[in-house]
């Protein structure tokens, strides 16, 4: 099992925007492709706003072949292209690591 985790500069003046398509569509999407999605977080570093979260995959093919799947899904084309047409440019820069796991540490889920 690996973990991907995805940063996204997002702004102020369409934020709510961001958060519903990601809510509405985005992780429908996503779960169809084979995404495990674990956590969302929203944060401020001193620079800008960003969306945060935390995938689960089985191997790291697997992670690119879910991806390949949902950029290629016509729903999240057309989501992806009505929501910008409609609110402008909704991220900014992306930041996405692989996180693999070392030592015996165990993962932990809040309860």
């Amino acid at each position: 099992m690996i973990h991907q985790l995805r940063i996204y500069e997002i702004f102020e003046h369409n934020r709510e925007a961001f958060l519903e398509r990601f809510d509405a569509h985005s992780a429908r999407i996503m779960a169809r492709h084979g995404f495990t999605l674990l956590a969302t977080w929203e944060t401020r570093t001193p620079r800008r706003r960003e969306f945060v979260y935390l995938l689960a995959w089985p191997d790291e093919a697997a992670m690119d072949a879910g991806w390949a799947a949902f950029l290629a899904d016509p729903e999240w084309i057309e989501v992806k292209r009505a929501t910008r047409e409609a609110h402008g440019r909704l991220v900014g820069e992306i930041e996405d690591r692989v996180l693999v796991p070392v030592g015996d540490a165990p993962l932990h889920r809040a309860t």
